[in-house]
This record gives C-alpha cells, sequence and structure tokens, in this order.
C-alpha cells in the first residue's frame, strides 16, 4: 500500500484557558508540538510537520503578547 502526502494551512483560535491546558495535556512546550500530537493521536500519522506562522508558538511568546 502506498502513502499519501496532504499539505494544508490551518488557522485557529483559541481561548488563554485553552491554549494553557493544551500545553499541560499534552506536556509540550510548543504549538507545533500539541498539533503534532492530536494529529497523530487522531489518525496515527507518520512525518507530521507543524509550524506556526503567526502568533505564538510558546508559553514564553504567550506572555509576551497576552494583555493580561
Amino acid at each position: 500500500m502506498g502513502e499519501v502526502k496532504i499539505k494544508l494551512d490551518v488557522e485557529f483560535t483559541i481561548s488563554e484557558v485553552g491554549l494553557e491546558d493544551a500545553f499541560e495535556e499534552y506536556d509540550e512546550l510548543t504549538v507545533e508540538g500539541v498539533i503534532r500530537e492530536l494529529l497523530d493521536k487522531s489518525i496515527a500519522c507518520d512525518n507530521i510537520l507543524s509550524k506556526v506562522v503567526d502568533g505564538p508558538n510558546t508559553l514564553e511568546e504567550y506572555d509576551e503578547v497576552s494583555p493580561s
């Protein structure tokens, strides 16, 4: 059986609490890592590449842009 490569752009909005909870639940330090974990657990993909092109990728980056 062969493989199929799929490439897409995804944009989403997440609450502050949701972002913090995702970092804790998936024990990841980046949004990219959380997305890889979600996709891998959902559909068992191999070679998942994820890249944040706009918005915070780490808690530190989030803290820098957070108004609170």
